[in-house]
């Protein structure tokens, strides 16, 4: 008789697979535990360490609570830290399948409202995003603001930005070459081939592709013109390295938000949690100290950055390409 056909095998896991494990591995060895809820009909998981106010740390699209493991830790000594798995990522819900960016948004909304623990209504969090994850935490502060205290956006944000031809899904190793390099500082060490190859092969099921499958819905979420609308305290904290967002991008994000102050961090790039977080952890700490009242208005003049003219972030002049889609993920 012929034989049976074989079952497809399951992709075998690659070095952003295994960093991602060795970050988990990482988290619960210094302390952190794992929860999980099902938040409408779909399972969400975070991470949780320490007591005192509440901060939420949120990663960026293709990464996993475990990436801020080597900055978390430190921050748990004087917070209560809850690192999330946003919906589609990591461990969280859905697994497959289109992943638009309401589900993303309203997903979390819900988990913050109902299951972040926060004691009473007054008790709000303090989300602190890189990358989709400032661009979801200044959408919760913008819809939500009876839950945020203050936000830290660090190299993100709700405005588009044009990144050339700088794809985040790459087709080959060259073009994943040129992505990294543009995120990273030109003095960090080069992204070995064998990085590079996995970012090629996770492209055509990564969560930015499953995103943009549900484009409009995505692009319905931008906030170009209306930053004005967000009435909560932004801390902008940017790797002043970053290449793939533009270096106007803060100077835009300062001159739309009625409450916002911007500190660069030197020779750091799009994620500095990862790349640079002996330099990232001490500013996070100062940014989270309570030394000043949480509510009150940055002074621009203080920025390290100038603001540009105030129609900078309007709609007319802002970038509309599948590039600038793409800016607002990573």
């Amino acid at each position: 008789p012929a034989a049976a056909p074989a079952a497809a095998e399951a992709p075998k896991p690659g070095p952003m697979d295994l960093f991602a494990a060795f970050s988990r591995v990482q988290l619960a060895g210094a302390g952190f535990t794992r929860h999980e809820a099902e938040v409408d009909g779909g399972r969400f998981v975070w991470w949780e360490k320490g007591s005192g106010p509440t901060v939420v740390l949120l990663h960026g699209v293709t990464d996993q609570a475990g990436g801020w493991f080597q900055v978390a830790p430190g921050l748990a000594e004087s917070h209560r830290v809850l690192l999330v798995d946003l919906p589609g990522h990591g461990e969280s819900d859905p697994k497959t399948g289109p992943l638009p960016m309401s589900l993303v948004v309203t997903r979390f909304e819900a988990w913050l409202a109902e299951d972040a623990g926060v004691e009473n209504e007054a008790a709000k969090s303090i989300l602190v995003g890189n990358s989709m994850g400032a661009w979801v935490a200044m959408l919760v502060a913008q819809r939500h603001p009876e839950l945020v205290s203050r936000v830290v956006a660090i190299n993100g944000g709700p405005l588009r930005a044009d990144t050339g031809d700088l794809d985040l899904l790459p087709q080959d190793r060259e073009e994943a070459r040129r992505l990294m390099a543009a995120i990273r500082d030109p003095a960090s060490p080069p992204t070995p081939d064998v990085v590079l190859d996995d970012l090629v092969r996770r492209a055509p099921r990564a969560q930015v592709a499953r995103m943009l499958e549900a484009r409009e819905d995505l692009e319905s979420f931008f906030l170009e013109g209306r930053l004005g609308e967000i009435e909560t305290p932004i801390e902008i904290v940017w790797g002043e390295s970053d290449r793939y967002m533009g270096r106007d991008y803060p100077d835009r994000l300062l001159a739309g938000l009625p409450h916002a102050h911007l500190t660069l961090v030197p020779k750091c790039g799009h994620v500095p949690q990862i790349e640079c977080p002996a330099t990232l952890a001490p500013i996070l700490v100062e940014v989270l100290a309570p030394t000043e009242p949480a509510n009150a208005p940055a002074d621009p003049s203080e920025s390290a950055s100038p603001m540009p003219p105030a129609d900078s972030a309007s709609p007319t002049t802002a970038p509309s390409t599948t590039a600038s889609t793409l800016g607002g993920l990573l």
